[in-house]
Formats: structure tokens, C-alpha cells, sequence
């Protein structure tokens, strides 16, 4: 079984729990009050991420590099929500630059999904 199979129902799983996320952040935003625009942000990343999490898991046979990208969309999207919800409620960071890294994690996520493109699985 190749790592992608392995790594398919990881995949629903966090496409659901972004999802969900990011409708409880959205709502946070609009009704919560406080600052609006962390609760904000962390909701755009989470259902940014969700359908594309989704669509890995669906194309993971496809593409060759969609254990990586998953992976890295996965700890990206949980590193920059993760901080900006702590900030937000904790008034502290997870760790310095926890968000930034996320970043970084997400925009490698989305190349590896271009470098799918490259590596493609011929049939």
C-alpha cells in the first residue's frame, strides 16, 4: 500500500476538522467581538485548506506528491490557525513565529502540488 493510500483517510479527517473549524471561526469573527480579524484570518486558512485536503485524498492515486503536500498543508494550516486561535484567546503565541512557519508549511504545500504536475503518475 503506498504512502499516499495510507495517508487518504488522514486526509477526510483533517478536510472535516478544517472544515468545521473554519465555519466556528467564521462565526466567531462576525458575532465573537474582541479581535475579530484573528478568528478571521485562522477561518480563511481552515476552509482554504479543507476542499484542498479533500481533493488530495480523492486524487491521491493521481498524484504522485500528494502525501507531501498533505502533510505539509496539514501541519501548515494547524501551526498558522492554531496560533492566531491562541492568540486570540490566550492573548500569547504557541511559540515565536508559529504562525509564519505555518505559512511557509501551507505555500510548500501548494508547490508540492504543483510539483505533482512534474512527477505525475502515468497510466
Amino acid at each position: 500500500m503506498s504512502l499516499n493510500a495510507r495517508l487518504e483517510p488522514v486526509f477526510y479527517l483533517f478536510a472535516g476538522l478544517f472544515g468545521v473549524a473554519g465555519v466556528a471561526l467564521a462565526a466567531l469573527a462576525a458575532h465573537g467581538g474582541g479581535e475579530a480579524n484573528l478568528a478571521a484570518s485562522a477561518s480563511a486558512m481552515c476552509l482554504a485548506h479543507a476542499p484542498a485536503l479533500l481533493a488530495l485524498a480523492l486524487g491521491n492515486v493521481r498524484l504522485r506528491t500528494a502525501w507531501l503536500a498533505g502533510l505539509l498543508m496539514i501541519v501548515g494550516t494547524l501551526l498558522f490557525a492554531g496560533d492566531l486561535v491562541t492568540l486570540r484567546f490566550a492573548g500569547s503565541s504557541l511559540f515565536p513565529y508559529a504562525a509564519p512557519t505555518g505559512g511557509w508549511a501551507m505555500m510548500l504545500g501548494w508547490l508540492a502540488v504543483a510539483a505533482g504536475a512534474i512527477f505525475h503518475v502515468r497510466n
